[in-house]
């Protein structure tokens, strides 16, 4: 798929046809993310995929409110982290004063390359933030050094999503 279209095709859907995503492509993907670029190559981010369908449906229940249990219906659920203290940090010291703010910024990056390599894979994918991360963190024994950001679900979309307008350039960038 040419780059422009993929940007302009990439939507948040919240209807999923119910068509397992295998666990080859999945793995495809995330590999994939990994090549998005990271403070001195440091790759904090981490994915928990969610793919058995016993388990994703515990998963599901547990780890999100009921809104996002319904927009995730029929697919597979991504957890990003990252590993706190690492990105942007010597000797245990934030380099800047935005400390971890660091390692969120290289897990949105990896975040922004999943979901196009998703897209680009023929999935379609919805970034959410609201979830319960105490819930998450005991599904998945995700260590305390690591942070929990998004749940990322990936499938098959079962609804065509209306483009939504973008604000003009000019509201945007500024020149000097």
């Amino acid at each position: 798929m040419e780059f422009e279209q993929l940007l302009k095709e990439r939507r948040s859907i919240r209807a999923y046809k119910k068509e397992a995503v295998s666990h080859e492509l999945l793995e495809k993907i995330v590999t994939e993310a990994q090549q998005a670029p990271s403070w001195a190559n440091m790759q904090a981010s981490r994915t928990y995929v969610v793919e058995d369908p016993e388990f994703l449906e515990e998963f599901r229940l547990k780890a999100l409110p009921e809104g996002n249990v319904k927009k995730t219906l029929n697919a597979a659920l991504l957890v990003t982290t990252f590993v706190k203290d690492t990105v942007a940090f010597h000797d245990g010291k934030p380099y800047t004063e935005l400390g971890n703010k660091w390692g969120a910024y290289d897990l949105g990056l990896h975040d922004a390359y999943l979901v196009l390599a998703a897209k680009n894979a023929g999935l379609d994918t919805l970034i959410m933030g609201i979830r319960y991360p105490d819930a998450i963190r005991e599904c998945l024994n995700i260590p305390e050094e690591e942070v929990i950001v998004s749940v990322i679900a990936a499938g098959y979309r079962d609804e065509e999503p209306v483009d939504r307008p973008r604000k003009d350039p000019d509201e945007v960038i500024k020149y000097f």
